[in-house]
């Protein structure tokens, strides 16, 4: 069984309701991941401990080999970036 709904103002009004909650979900997602952002700008702190940074929390080694990983992959992916 396809549950189906109307909603005016989208651009197409019939939709399914599998549709509606992706929308949901991916707004709800959005708007969380930019109150953290705010929150992250307003305490200076990441993740979910009190206090706690990124940098304490897995160190500067962890950071240079993170980075390098990230740079290496962007290398491999345009190599004539690289």
């Amino acid at each position: 069984m396809i549950c189906a709904t109307r909603v005016p103002r989208w651009p197409r009004p019939n939709v399914k309701l599998f549709n509606v909650l992706v929308h949901v979900l991916t707004e709800t997602n959005r708007h969380a991941g930019h109150a953290d952002i705010l929150r992250e700008q307003l305490d200076s702190t990441v993740g979910t401990e009190a206090g706690s940074t990124a940098q304490q929390q897995l160190g500067a080694a962890f950071w240079e080999i993170h980075r390098t990983k990230i740079e290496q992959a962007a290398s491999e992916a345009d190599p004539a970036q690289g």
